[in-house]
């Protein structure tokens, strides 16, 4: 099993800036594959970004130019590093992590005021 204990969230006006952290605890298990999704109110989950073990980082079309996803799945630490943030990126953001199986964070609130 994976624990995953995310970071960093709050409160910014629109414009600002937020980093978010996620760290996994050890364990004898690969992880492949990180990533954040966030959940706004009456919305769906969605994905933010993903990076895989190997580097490959992927974005939704929402944040591309906006957020930045990094870190190292080896070191078992990943960063969202959120800028020009709009009050639409207002949401419950989770840390997730692949290996065979999904793990998830507790989740951590970002608003974004107007």
């Amino acid at each position: 099993q994976v624990q995953l204990v995310e970071s960093g969230g709050g409160l910014v006006q629109t414009g600002g800036s937020l980093r978010l952290s996620c760290a996994a605890s050890r364990s004898a298990v690969t992880i492949n594959l990180m990533g954040w999704y966030r959940r706004a109110p009456g919305k769906q989950r969605e994905l933010v970004a993903s990076i895989t073990r190997g580097g490959t980082v992927n974005y939704a079309d929402s944040v591309l130019g906006r957020f930045s996803i990094s870190g190292d799945i080896a070191k078992n630490t990943i960063y969202l590093q959120m800028n020009s943030l709009k009050p639409e990126d207002t949401a419950v953001y989770y840390c997730n992590a692949y290996w065979g199986l999904d793990s998830w964070g507790q989740g951590t609130q970002v608003t974004v005021s107007s």
